[in-house]
This record gives structure tokens, sequence and C-alpha cells, in this order.
């Protein structure tokens, strides 16, 4: 059996695919298992065991559509749900399983503060859409493999250290610089700053207020990151796919959440025994701390991101208080 499993994009939802590209390989007899994702994000994958192929999209779709018709799948698992892969596996002719979005859930809570969220994470939503197969959650958690030829060459390392990812796709899902000198500030440790290019500048602004902050913003590979993260005594992460590579690397994660919510199912996935959850706090896993403002009426605002605070108050990520997690 041949099967596809479709993710174009992003960092952090291709990650969270991983338990289903593993349960399917280890689960399905005799399966061939290909994954289809954007060129930008192939690098995710390449070291991954568990992936017979994979299928790079990129300005060229009618050659992308012609490589994927010669493979001759039997079923398309489609994890991204959107127009582009309905109308990709209607031109395949092929059989499609489909992952519940809850995007009318997410909408009611977002607009209408109505609440009728399942609170089942996504990758739990994620492995129901293979149940039809006979695949059942190994509970092995996220996969993230680092290239053995990766190294942090020329870069200082301290026995002891924090790394902080500072990026984020929308500025509402990151702290202002005031709040992240607040929080650093509390930290008595070598912290690395990670992030892309576009953070840059933020990394080193932030570097100018705290000293200990060695800003390594658009220097890291992903791969470079998550090795540098492996060896950290602790992650502090906003929403970003960055935390997702954390969980995989099962490292003990501050998560900063502003105007998105836990609710939507996207915290840190570890393993089982009681570990995942989807709500505020999991007093039983110290791997996942979740930093938040516990009942403001405005959030979630949007289940992506805005760049700037739609009421102008910012009080998802202002008015958070760091004593808790410090003093835990």
């Amino acid at each position: 059996m041949k099967i596809l499993i479709l993710r174009f994009s992003s960092i952090g939802d291709i990650i969270l695919t991983t338990p289903v590209i593993r349960c399917v390989k280890k689960q399905v007899p005799n399966v061939q298992v290909h994954f289809a994702t954007k060129n930008a994000f192939v690098g995710l994958l390449n070291n991954n065991p568990y992936i017979d192929k994979i299928h790079g999209l990129g300005e060229d779709k009618k050659a992308f559509v012609n490589e994927l018709k010669e493979e001759n799948f039997d079923l398309i698992i489609d994890l991204h749900h959107n127009l582009r892969t309905f109308l990709l596996t209607f031109e395949l002719r092929i059989q499609r399983y489909t992952f519940n979005k809850i995007n009318f859930e997410k909408w009611l809570k977002t607009f209408f503060k109505i609440d009728i969220l399942p609170y089942t994470h996504i990758v739990d939503r994620y492995l129901e859409t293979v149940e039809p197969l006979g695949v059942l959650n190994d509970s092995r958690g996220l996969d993230f493999f680092i290239d053995a030829a990766t190294n942090l060459d020329g870069i200082k390392m301290p026995e002891h250290y924090f790394v902080y990812a500072i990026g984020g796709q929308h500025n509402t899902k990151k702290l202002p610089l005031p709040k992240q000198v607040e929080l650093l500030m509390k930290i008595d440790s070598t912290v690395f700053l990670i992030g892309g290019k576009e953070d840059v500048d933020a990394g080193e602004a932030l570097h100018l207020e705290c000293r200990h902050a060695i800003n390594l913003c658009g220097q890291l590979s992903i791969q470079q990151s998550a090795l540098l993260m492996r060896g950290a005594a602790q992650v502090i992460t906003h929403d970003t796919g960055m935390m997702h590579i954390a969980a995989a690397l099962n490292k003990s994660i501050w998560s900063i959440w502003g105007n998105t919510i836990p609710g939507f199912g996207m915290t840190p996935y570890y393993t089982e025994n009681g570990l995942n959850s989807v709500y505020d706090e999991i007093p039983e896993n110290p791997k996942s701390i979740i930093l938040q403002v516990d009942n403001l009426k405005c959030r979630p605002c949007s289940k992506i991101g805005y760049n700037k605070c739609p009421k102008g108050h910012f009080k998802c990520m202002n008015d958070l208080n760091f004593n808790k997690v410090f003093h835990e």
C-alpha cells in the first residue's frame, strides 16, 4: 500500500504530523509512506526514517502534480484540509482521509466567545484521521531528527543555559520588548536568543538590555537551533513552530500565549500518562508550563494573529505575570 500524507505548511504544523507518519509506517503492513510539503519545509523531514519519499511543492505546480500522479498512490491522508489539497486530491482521483480542523468551533470562540471547543490536541485529531487503517497512537510523542553532521562550532557553550525562541509569525503572538526584558532579568543564566533573519534587530535590542542574552537570531539553521535547544536546561518560546520542535526533543518548555489560546489544541505535545493537555496548565507535567493571562474577555481575538492588538492595549501580553513560574 502506498500512502501520501499532505501538509504543506508550516514548521509547527508539520512537526505535529510526525506521530501520524511514524504510526502509519510502523502499524500498516507493507506500506510506503510519502509526504508532500512546500520546498521550504522539506528540510524538516529529510532525516525522518519513517518517510520513504518526500515531494516538494515549488513554483511549477503542474510538474508537482505530474510527479504525484506517477506514484499511483492508494490513499491520501490530508492533514492540511484546505482548498488546495481538495483540488489536488480531485485531480489525482484518489481516496482521501481528512482531519477535523474544528474551524467552526474556533470561529465561535474567537468572534462570539461561545466555547464548544472539543479540547482535544491537534495531534490526536490527526491520528483520528488514520483510525480506519487500524492505526493507533503509540504514545511516543513528536519526532524531530537532527542531522548527525549538525554542529555549533564557534559558539561558546556554557554548562548551563536557557534558549528563548523570540520569533513569531504575528506580533500579537510575541512578547513586547519591555516584557521580554522583565522575563530575562529574572534568569540568572546565559540565555541564547534564536529566531529568523526577521528577528535579528529584536534580538539585538534585547541583548543591549540584557547582556546575558546572546543574540543568535538569523545565524542558525533549524537543525542548529534544535541542537542548541537539545542541550538547554529550559526552552522559552511563544506559540510557534520552535515550541513543537522543543517538545519533540522532550525539553522542558515555558510557552507564552498572547492572542491565541491553548484550547485550540496546539500546546506542547509529549507522551501519554496524562502529560498531554490543551488546558491552562498541567500540574503533573513539569515539562510544560503555559504562561497566559486568564479570563481576558477579548482573548482569543484571532485563531492566528495580528500585526498589532486590535484593542490597542495588548493586555494578553502586557499583563502577564512571571512570578508564578519562577516561584514554582
